[in-house]
């Protein structure tokens, strides 16, 4: 596939592909609400996991109101059933310039990346939405898979290691995101598969950004961790879950 090159350090990152038994699951019609509901709150989780680490590690408290401005309206929408998709739409970009703290040396460097990161994500989180209506499926407030919850439940508890382990979790999540997407892309129908073929530039990137942030950050080689989460990761995707979802792990139950 033309993305060869672009997938290949993913692959690399990645301790394992996706289990065939979870696209043999992905490929059924009647999967498809399930996968595209969680899709879309997985781009709102992201989002807000830029902008936990914006606010908790790198901007100032004007920003930080900023930020949670941002983030308000689709946090409406997705919990409260809030708005609509014209007003998610007209939220979608930041109007204001978020400061960095003079006390945190790579506030700047996080900044650039996590708000951009945000903004992907925002976008994406409305394309999504958009899809779905055009299809009609209805949006649902879906539970939470284990995946996501298992990485950060296992970071450290003392700074700064825990910025680094959730900055490394966070590039597992967006290879592994992006690795799934160029999987699904290659059975679903043509509009999905060049919405999802449409995400994996800026998917690659993001895992790069959070990897390379991580390393910045630590005054420690970072490779033990990074093996560490690796092979949690692994297990998750490989290993039986109960559930399905996007990044569920092989499914117990076919529908």
């Amino acid at each position: 596939m033309p993305f060869d090159t672009l997938l290949q350090p993913v692959y690399q990152f990645l301790k394992c592909p996706t289990p065939q038994i979870w696209l043999n699951e992905a490929k059924k019609p009647e999967r498809l609400p399930a996968l595209l509901q969680d899709h879309l709150i997985c781009e709102l989780k992201a989002a807000q996991t830029a902008m936990y680490l914006l606010r908790r590690y790198a901007c100032d408290k004007d920003s930080s109101l900023t930020l949670l401005n941002w983030l308000k309206p689709f946090e409406d929408f997705a919990y409260r059933f809030d708005g609509d998709i014209q007003g998610l739409k007209q939220a979608e970009k930041l109007n204001k310039s978020i400061i960095g703290r003079s006390d945190f040396a790579h506030s700047d460097r996080i900044i650039d990346r996590m708000v951009l990161l945000i903004r992907e994500e925002l976008h994406h989180f409305c394309q999504v939405l958009e899809i779905m209506q055009a299809r009609g499926i209805p949006y649902e407030n879906i539970s939470a898979s284990r995946y996501a919850r298992t990485l950060i439940q296992n970071c450290k508890t003392h700074e700064p290691q825990i910025l680094i382990d959730k900055l490394i979790c966070g590039a597992y999540i967006e290879a592994r995101s992006c690795e799934r997407f160029a999987r699904l892309a290659e059975f679903v129908d043509p509009e999905l598969a060049s919405f999802y073929t449409s995400l994996l530039r800026s998917e690659a990137r993001h895992f790069t950004d959070y990897l390379e942030l991580a390393q910045v950050i630590s005054k420690s080689d970072i490779t033990e961790r990074v093996r560490f989460f690796g092979n949690l990761e692994a297990e998750l995707i490989s290993s039986p879950d109960p559930d399905f979802k996007f990044h569920s792990g092989a499914p117990e139950t076919a529908v």
